[in-house]
Protein backbone atom coordinates (compact mmCIF):
# COMPACT_ATOMS: atom_id res chain seq x y z
CA UNK A 1 0.00 0.00 0.00
CA UNK A 2 1.43 3.28 -1.17
CA UNK A 3 1.40 6.26 1.09
CA UNK A 4 0.11 8.56 -1.50
CA UNK A 5 -3.03 6.38 -1.59
CA UNK A 6 -3.80 6.41 1.64
CA UNK A 7 -3.45 10.62 2.08
CA UNK A 8 -7.16 11.67 3.32
CA UNK A 9 -8.81 13.76 1.30
CA UNK A 10 -12.23 14.89 3.01
CA UNK A 11 -14.90 15.63 0.76
CA UNK A 12 -17.49 18.22 0.81
CA UNK A 13 -20.97 16.97 1.33
CA UNK A 14 -22.56 20.32 -1.15
CA UNK A 15 -26.25 18.97 -0.88
CA UNK A 16 -28.81 16.14 -0.63
CA UNK A 17 -31.98 15.27 -3.24
CA UNK A 18 -34.05 12.82 -2.30
CA UNK A 19 -35.19 10.87 -5.05
CA UNK A 20 -34.10 7.44 -7.30
CA UNK A 21 -33.18 6.85 -10.48
CA UNK A 22 -29.98 7.58 -12.35
CA UNK A 23 -28.94 10.85 -13.10
CA UNK A 24 -27.14 11.69 -16.77
CA UNK A 25 -25.80 15.50 -16.86
CA UNK A 26 -26.83 17.40 -20.33
CA UNK A 27 -25.54 20.68 -21.83
CA UNK A 28 -26.96 23.41 -20.94
CA UNK A 29 -27.42 23.67 -17.76
CA UNK A 30 -29.73 20.73 -17.69
CA UNK A 31 -29.78 16.75 -16.21
CA UNK A 32 -31.87 13.76 -17.37
CA UNK A 33 -33.20 11.41 -14.24
CA UNK A 34 -34.32 7.86 -15.80
CA UNK A 35 -36.73 6.83 -13.15
CA UNK A 36 -39.22 3.70 -12.99
CA UNK A 37 -40.75 4.63 -16.30
CA UNK A 38 -40.29 7.74 -17.28
CA UNK A 39 -37.55 10.16 -18.37
CA UNK A 40 -37.97 13.97 -16.44
CA UNK A 41 -35.57 16.69 -17.85
CA UNK A 42 -34.49 18.99 -15.20
CA UNK A 43 -32.76 22.37 -14.85
CA UNK A 44 -29.67 21.10 -13.06
CA UNK A 45 -29.03 24.27 -10.82
CA UNK A 46 -33.05 23.65 -9.44
CA UNK A 47 -32.37 19.54 -8.90
CA UNK A 48 -29.14 19.97 -7.47
CA UNK A 49 -31.22 22.54 -5.25
CA UNK A 50 -33.48 19.74 -3.93
CA UNK A 51 -36.38 20.99 -5.80
CA UNK A 52 -37.73 18.15 -7.82
CA UNK A 53 -39.98 20.30 -10.66
CA UNK A 54 -39.02 18.31 -14.12
CA UNK A 55 -39.02 20.65 -17.24
CA UNK A 56 -40.61 17.77 -19.15
CA UNK A 57 -41.45 14.11 -18.52
CA UNK A 58 -41.17 10.78 -21.26
CA UNK A 59 -42.46 7.60 -20.43
CA UNK A 60 -40.25 4.75 -21.13
CA UNK A 61 -41.49 1.32 -21.39
CA UNK A 62 -40.43 -1.29 -19.95
CA UNK A 63 -36.54 -3.02 -20.50
CA UNK A 64 -35.70 0.31 -22.40
CA UNK A 65 -32.82 2.64 -22.79
CA UNK A 66 -33.31 6.71 -23.57
CA UNK A 67 -31.14 9.51 -24.36
CA UNK A 68 -32.25 13.43 -23.54
CA UNK A 69 -32.90 15.66 -26.90
CA UNK A 70 -32.98 19.64 -26.64
CA UNK A 71 -36.57 18.63 -27.78
CA UNK A 72 -37.34 15.13 -26.94
CA UNK A 73 -35.77 11.62 -26.55
CA UNK A 74 -33.76 8.82 -28.65
CA UNK A 75 -35.71 5.88 -27.23
CA UNK A 76 -34.14 2.26 -27.46
CA UNK A 77 -36.07 -0.62 -26.79
CA UNK A 78 -36.17 -4.60 -27.07
CA UNK A 79 -36.85 -4.64 -31.11
CA UNK A 80 -36.54 -1.27 -31.97
CA UNK A 81 -35.09 2.65 -32.00
CA UNK A 82 -37.75 5.23 -31.60
CA UNK A 83 -37.73 9.16 -32.00
CA UNK A 84 -40.18 10.91 -29.08
CA UNK A 85 -41.21 14.47 -28.76
CA UNK A 86 -41.20 16.52 -25.99
CA UNK A 87 -45.07 16.02 -25.81
CA UNK A 88 -44.48 11.95 -26.18
CA UNK A 89 -45.16 11.35 -29.77
CA UNK A 90 -43.17 9.05 -32.29
CA UNK A 91 -41.71 10.79 -34.59
CA UNK A 92 -39.89 7.98 -36.07
CA UNK A 93 -39.38 5.02 -35.67
CA UNK A 94 -36.50 2.13 -36.31
CA UNK A 95 -37.66 -1.47 -36.07
CA UNK A 96 -34.54 -4.08 -35.69
CA UNK A 97 -33.77 -7.84 -34.20
CA UNK A 98 -34.61 -8.48 -30.56
CA UNK A 99 -32.01 -8.38 -28.57
CA UNK A 100 -30.47 -10.80 -27.43
CA UNK A 101 -30.93 -11.77 -23.90
CA UNK A 102 -32.27 -13.98 -20.93
CA UNK A 103 -35.08 -16.30 -21.08
CA UNK A 104 -37.80 -13.96 -22.63
CA UNK A 105 -36.27 -9.94 -21.58
CA UNK A 106 -33.90 -8.95 -24.11
CA UNK A 107 -33.03 -5.59 -23.96
CA UNK A 108 -30.62 -3.41 -25.25
CA UNK A 109 -27.07 -3.48 -24.04
CA UNK A 110 -26.81 0.70 -23.16
CA UNK A 111 -28.23 3.85 -24.32
CA UNK A 112 -28.11 5.82 -27.80
CA UNK A 113 -25.46 8.39 -27.66
CA UNK A 114 -26.00 11.59 -29.21
CA UNK A 115 -23.64 14.17 -31.47
CA UNK A 116 -22.23 16.81 -29.53
CA UNK A 117 -23.08 18.82 -32.21
CA UNK A 118 -26.70 17.53 -32.26
CA UNK A 119 -28.52 16.11 -35.25
CA UNK A 120 -27.10 12.79 -35.12
CA UNK A 121 -27.02 9.60 -32.84
CA UNK A 122 -25.03 6.44 -32.29
CA UNK A 123 -27.40 3.29 -31.49
CA UNK A 124 -25.94 -0.06 -31.35
CA UNK A 125 -28.70 -3.12 -33.13
CA UNK A 126 -28.29 -6.57 -33.14
CA UNK A 127 -27.65 -8.67 -36.10
CA UNK A 128 -28.63 -12.04 -37.33
CA UNK A 129 -26.36 -13.92 -38.31
CA UNK A 130 -26.32 -14.82 -42.17
CA UNK A 131 -29.19 -17.20 -43.43
CA UNK A 132 -30.53 -16.78 -40.05
CA UNK A 133 -34.19 -15.46 -40.16
CA UNK A 134 -35.65 -13.19 -36.90
CA UNK A 135 -38.82 -15.52 -35.13
CA UNK A 136 -39.04 -14.03 -31.89
CA UNK A 137 -41.53 -15.80 -29.93
CA UNK A 138 -44.75 -13.70 -28.61
CA UNK A 139 -43.46 -11.37 -26.17
CA UNK A 140 -40.45 -10.19 -27.53
CA UNK A 141 -38.18 -13.79 -26.14
CA UNK A 142 -35.19 -14.04 -28.71
CA UNK A 143 -33.49 -17.12 -27.18
CA UNK A 144 -32.30 -19.17 -30.12
CA UNK A 145 -32.09 -17.19 -32.68
CA UNK A 146 -28.61 -17.06 -34.60
CA UNK A 147 -26.54 -13.72 -34.18
CA UNK A 148 -23.79 -12.20 -35.60
CA UNK A 149 -22.10 -9.19 -34.58
CA UNK A 150 -23.50 -6.16 -33.39
CA UNK A 151 -23.82 -3.07 -36.05
CA UNK A 152 -23.46 0.43 -34.98
CA UNK A 153 -25.53 3.04 -36.50
CA UNK A 154 -25.23 6.54 -37.04
CA UNK A 155 -28.59 8.46 -37.46
CA UNK A 156 -30.48 11.26 -38.85
CA UNK A 157 -32.10 11.90 -35.08
CA UNK A 158 -34.94 14.48 -37.41
CA UNK A 159 -35.93 11.74 -40.17
CA UNK A 160 -34.43 8.65 -38.55
CA UNK A 161 -32.62 7.86 -42.15
CA UNK A 162 -29.17 5.39 -41.72
CA UNK A 163 -26.15 7.89 -42.49
CA UNK A 164 -23.15 5.21 -41.37
CA UNK A 165 -23.29 1.64 -40.39
CA UNK A 166 -20.53 -0.73 -39.58
CA UNK A 167 -20.29 -3.78 -37.56
CA UNK A 168 -18.78 -4.28 -34.45
CA UNK A 169 -16.47 -7.27 -33.22
CA UNK A 170 -18.89 -8.15 -30.21
CA UNK A 171 -22.01 -9.59 -29.39
CA UNK A 172 -22.76 -6.89 -26.71
CA UNK A 173 -23.95 -7.77 -23.22
CA UNK A 174 -23.31 -3.93 -21.54
CA UNK A 175 -22.28 -1.16 -24.18
CA UNK A 176 -20.75 2.04 -23.73
CA UNK A 177 -20.68 4.89 -25.93
CA UNK A 178 -18.58 8.16 -25.31
CA UNK A 179 -17.85 11.15 -27.78
CA UNK A 180 -15.40 13.08 -28.28
CA UNK A 181 -16.41 16.91 -27.21
CA UNK A 182 -15.97 18.56 -30.69
CA UNK A 183 -17.64 15.45 -32.30
CA UNK A 184 -14.89 14.34 -33.99
CA UNK A 185 -14.65 10.37 -32.63
CA UNK A 186 -17.22 8.17 -30.95
CA UNK A 187 -15.45 5.67 -28.60
CA UNK A 188 -17.37 2.44 -28.39
CA UNK A 189 -16.56 -0.43 -25.71
CA UNK A 190 -18.21 -4.04 -26.08
CA UNK A 191 -18.63 -6.70 -23.27
CA UNK A 192 -19.25 -9.85 -24.92
CA UNK A 193 -19.80 -12.92 -22.60
CA UNK A 194 -16.90 -15.08 -21.91
CA UNK A 195 -14.61 -11.87 -23.69
CA UNK A 196 -14.48 -9.74 -21.89
CA UNK A 197 -14.26 -5.65 -23.44
CA UNK A 198 -13.31 -4.60 -27.04
CA UNK A 199 -12.86 -1.35 -27.64
CA UNK A 200 -12.89 1.03 -30.77
CA UNK A 201 -11.99 4.79 -31.62
CA UNK A 202 -14.23 5.51 -34.34
CA UNK A 203 -14.30 8.20 -36.54
CA UNK A 204 -17.53 9.39 -38.74
CA UNK A 205 -16.37 10.38 -42.19
CA UNK A 206 -18.15 11.16 -45.44
CA UNK A 207 -17.59 7.83 -46.74
CA UNK A 208 -18.69 5.66 -43.69
CA UNK A 209 -17.42 4.79 -40.37
CA UNK A 210 -13.59 4.28 -40.14
CA UNK A 211 -12.05 2.70 -36.82
CA UNK A 212 -9.01 4.37 -35.76
CA UNK A 213 -7.80 2.28 -32.80
CA UNK A 214 -8.93 -0.72 -30.45
CA UNK A 215 -7.82 -2.03 -27.42
CA UNK A 216 -9.24 -5.44 -25.30
CA UNK A 217 -9.82 -5.75 -21.97
CA UNK A 218 -10.55 -2.44 -21.32
CA UNK A 219 -13.53 -0.37 -20.81
CA UNK A 220 -14.10 3.28 -22.10
CA UNK A 221 -14.07 6.14 -19.14
CA UNK A 222 -14.15 9.42 -21.04
CA UNK A 223 -12.03 11.71 -23.21
CA UNK A 224 -9.46 13.51 -21.64
CA UNK A 225 -10.25 17.32 -22.45
CA UNK A 226 -5.93 18.30 -22.12
CA UNK A 227 -3.89 15.94 -22.70
CA UNK A 228 -0.25 15.98 -20.23
CA UNK A 229 2.11 18.13 -22.12
CA UNK A 230 -0.19 19.00 -24.82
CA UNK A 231 -0.93 22.47 -26.46
CA UNK A 232 -4.25 24.05 -26.59
CA UNK A 233 -4.79 22.27 -30.45
CA UNK A 234 -3.79 18.53 -28.91
CA UNK A 235 -6.87 16.76 -29.71
CA UNK A 236 -7.81 15.29 -26.14
CA UNK A 237 -6.99 11.16 -25.08
CA UNK A 238 -9.09 8.44 -23.92
CA UNK A 239 -8.93 7.16 -20.75
CA UNK A 240 -9.60 3.27 -19.98
CA UNK A 241 -10.26 1.00 -17.04
CA UNK A 242 -9.27 -2.88 -17.01
CA UNK A 243 -11.27 -4.87 -14.16
CA UNK A 244 -9.86 -8.21 -13.45
CA UNK A 245 -12.42 -10.57 -14.62
CA UNK A 246 -10.20 -14.17 -14.52
CA UNK A 247 -11.03 -14.65 -18.03
CA UNK A 248 -7.05 -15.92 -18.17
CA UNK A 249 -4.67 -16.27 -15.41
CA UNK A 250 -2.18 -13.61 -16.93
CA UNK A 251 -5.12 -11.19 -17.70
CA UNK A 252 -6.35 -10.95 -13.83
CA UNK A 253 -5.57 -7.34 -13.25
CA UNK A 254 -7.01 -3.69 -12.78
CA UNK A 255 -5.69 -0.95 -14.52
CA UNK A 256 -6.03 3.03 -15.47
CA UNK A 257 -4.78 3.99 -19.03
CA UNK A 258 -4.14 7.00 -21.57
CA UNK A 259 -4.47 6.19 -25.06
CA UNK A 260 -3.96 8.31 -27.99
CA UNK A 261 -6.03 7.91 -30.63
CA UNK A 262 -2.92 7.51 -33.14
CA UNK A 263 -0.81 5.09 -31.14
CA UNK A 264 -1.48 1.27 -30.93
CA UNK A 265 -0.31 1.13 -27.14
CA UNK A 266 -1.43 3.04 -24.11
CA UNK A 267 0.65 6.59 -23.36
CA UNK A 268 0.28 5.76 -19.48
CA UNK A 269 -0.56 2.90 -17.40
CA UNK A 270 -1.11 2.65 -13.38
CA UNK A 271 -1.65 -1.11 -11.92
CA UNK A 272 -4.60 -0.47 -9.28
CA UNK A 273 -3.12 -2.93 -7.40
CA UNK A 274 -0.74 -0.07 -5.87
CA UNK A 275 -3.90 1.05 -4.08
CA UNK A 276 -4.44 -1.93 -1.70
CA UNK A 277 -2.67 -4.24 0.29
CA UNK A 278 -2.55 -7.06 -2.33
CA UNK A 279 -4.25 -7.98 -5.63
CA UNK A 280 -6.94 -11.00 -3.33
CA UNK A 281 -8.23 -8.46 -1.41
CA UNK A 282 -9.08 -5.50 -4.11
CA UNK A 283 -12.14 -5.48 -6.19
CA UNK A 284 -12.59 -2.19 -8.37
CA UNK A 285 -15.73 -0.81 -9.62
CA UNK A 286 -15.56 2.35 -11.89
CA UNK A 287 -13.49 5.56 -13.01
CA UNK A 288 -15.03 8.50 -13.22
CA UNK A 289 -13.67 11.85 -14.97
CA UNK A 290 -14.82 14.75 -12.09
CA UNK A 291 -13.25 17.54 -14.44
CA UNK A 292 -9.97 17.76 -16.32
CA UNK A 293 -7.48 16.76 -13.60
CA UNK A 294 -9.51 14.35 -11.66
CA UNK A 295 -9.89 11.26 -11.86
CA UNK A 296 -12.51 9.15 -9.01
CA UNK A 297 -11.79 4.92 -8.90
CA UNK A 298 -14.05 3.12 -6.81
CA UNK A 299 -13.71 -0.13 -5.48
CA UNK A 300 -14.37 -2.48 -2.15
CA UNK A 301 -11.34 -3.82 -0.07
CA UNK A 302 -11.58 -7.09 1.76
CA UNK A 303 -9.86 -7.17 4.79
CA UNK A 304 -9.39 -10.82 6.52
CA UNK A 305 -12.25 -11.77 8.52
CA UNK A 306 -14.11 -8.58 7.56
CA UNK A 307 -17.09 -7.08 5.74
CA UNK A 308 -15.97 -5.51 2.43
CA UNK A 309 -15.36 -1.87 2.56
CA UNK A 310 -16.13 0.74 -0.04
CA UNK A 311 -13.20 2.52 -0.94
CA UNK A 312 -12.90 5.68 -3.50
CA UNK A 313 -9.22 7.36 -4.59
CA UNK A 314 -8.69 10.32 -6.18
CA UNK A 315 -6.13 9.98 -9.02
CA UNK A 316 -4.30 13.01 -11.02
CA UNK A 317 -6.23 12.47 -14.45
CA UNK A 318 -2.58 13.26 -16.81
CA UNK A 319 -0.81 10.98 -14.91
CA UNK A 320 -3.36 8.17 -13.70
CA UNK A 321 -1.59 8.34 -10.19
CA UNK A 322 -3.21 8.55 -6.59
CA UNK A 323 -3.50 12.02 -4.71
CA UNK A 324 -4.84 10.34 -2.10
CA UNK A 325 -8.22 8.45 -0.87
CA UNK A 326 -11.57 10.10 -0.19
CA UNK A 327 -12.99 10.33 3.33
CA UNK A 328 -16.76 10.91 3.36
CA UNK A 329 -18.98 12.29 6.52
CA UNK A 330 -21.74 9.68 5.42
CA UNK A 331 -21.78 6.13 3.97
CA UNK A 332 -21.61 6.47 -0.48
CA UNK A 333 -22.78 4.19 -3.44
CA UNK A 334 -22.38 4.37 -7.07
CA UNK A 335 -21.06 8.06 -8.27
CA UNK A 336 -22.10 9.78 -11.20
CA UNK A 337 -19.79 12.71 -12.19
CA UNK A 338 -21.25 15.85 -13.24
CA UNK A 339 -18.24 17.41 -14.81
CA UNK A 340 -17.76 20.04 -12.75
CA UNK A 341 -15.55 19.04 -10.36
CA UNK A 342 -18.59 17.90 -8.23
CA UNK A 343 -20.16 14.30 -8.17
CA UNK A 344 -23.23 12.35 -6.67
CA UNK A 345 -24.06 9.45 -4.91
CA UNK A 346 -26.36 7.30 -4.05
CA UNK A 347 -27.49 6.47 -1.04
CA UNK A 348 -31.06 4.86 0.67
CA UNK A 349 -33.61 7.49 -0.44
CA UNK A 350 -31.63 9.79 -2.12
CA UNK A 351 -28.51 11.39 -3.79
CA UNK A 352 -25.72 13.45 -2.50
CA UNK A 353 -23.80 15.99 -3.91
CA UNK A 354 -19.72 16.05 -3.00
CA UNK A 355 -16.88 17.99 -3.97
CA UNK A 356 -13.49 18.54 -3.51
CA UNK A 357 -11.98 20.50 -0.26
Amino acid sequence: MTSTAETPIDATLVGTVHTTGSVTPLTGGRLALTDDGRLEIHDARTFLSGALAPLRTLPLPPRSTAAALEDGAIVCEAAGVRRVTADGKTLWELPHTPWHGCHDEPRPPGPPAPHPGGGLVSVLVPTLAVGGTATARPGGGASGLPYGNDTLLLLDTESGRIRARRPIGGISSVATQRWRPDGALLALSSWTAWYSWTSWWIEPRRDGLHIRGTTTMREIIDFLPRPPGGGPDAPPQLLTLRRAERIAANDDRNELAAHDVAADEPTALYDLARLTTGRDSDEFDGAFLLDDRHLLVTGRTYPPGRPAVIRHWLCDAATLRPLGRVRYPAPVGWVTPLGDGTWLTRHTGGLRRWSLP
